[in-house]
């Protein structure tokens, strides 16, 4: 059986669209939710799109954080449902507590994008398992409230527990502490990062000219690996 996933719309999401074509191109079905349903529609996993959710009022994420659709995400995810959230998506994440933590201004007060490496830390997530521990990848980053921020207990936990996924590499582009680029929860069912797997899935849709990305299509394993986790469950 095909999974599905399903991708929310947010006002103010951008990247949605691109996220159900990464779906798509790793072999599932791509199923779009709306923010202000309580309806999953029976979906097998979720993905919160990058973007300017509610125009990043208060902070970026806290709006849709409580929004109708995000208490079913919550109960879903708490239930064991693979999560994924993507720059805005990992803000969600973060206000709604589902992981740790918080995402403040870049250290250097400027939108920021850039084709990013990262280092995977994890590679036993819902969204990582097709990747090794150690690997380095390169994808596209564009955030401005990209910082990860934690008291240093928490940072303890995380770099104890292994809740570390991902880790920026060559330059940490945000000031995130501990150059962490995106965590997983314990379960491994959540994941949050601050760049955007979704923009590197196809070759000649992600940067994938010498003089930039080596590659186009290191993010699909991120959905691949989603699809090969629910199919273990069966």
């Amino acid at each position: 059986m095909t999974a599905r996933i399903g991708v929310v719309t947010f006002p103010g999401s951008l990247d949605e669209r691109d996220a159900q074509r990464a779906i798509r191109l790793a072999g599932a079905e791509a199923v779009a939710l709306w923010h202000a349903d309580h309806d999953l529609q029976g979906v097998d996993a979720i993905v919160l799109p990058g973007g300017f959710s509610y125009g990043d009022y208060l902070r970026p994420g806290a709006i849709a954080a409580v929004s109708p659709i995000m208490r079913e995400i919550v109960d879903a995810a708490n239930a064991g449902m693979p999560v994924l959230g993507i720059c805005n998506g990992f803000q969600m994440l973060v206000e709604s507590h589902l992981l740790p933590g918080g995402l403040i201004r870049n250290a250097h007060q400027q939108f920021i994008r850039r084709d990013q490496r990262i280092t995977v830390e994890n590679a036993t997530t819902a969204w990582t398992n097709e990747f090794s521990r150690g690997d380095e990848i390169v994808i596209p980053l564009k955030n401005a409230d990209g910082g990860f921020i934690a008291d240093d207990e928490t940072l303890k936990r995380l770099e104890g527990e292994g809740l570390v996924a991902f880790r920026y590499a060559g330059v940490n582009p945000n000031g995130s502490l501990n150059d962490i680029a995106g965590l997983t929860n314990e379960r491994g069912n959540v994941v949050g990062l601050m760049p955007h797997p979704e923009h590197a899935t196809e070759p000649g849709f992600g940067p994938d000219m010498p003089e930039a990305m080596r590659s186009g299509i290191d993010g699909l394993r991120f959905f691949t690996s989603a699809i090969s986790a629910l199919a273990a469950r069966v």
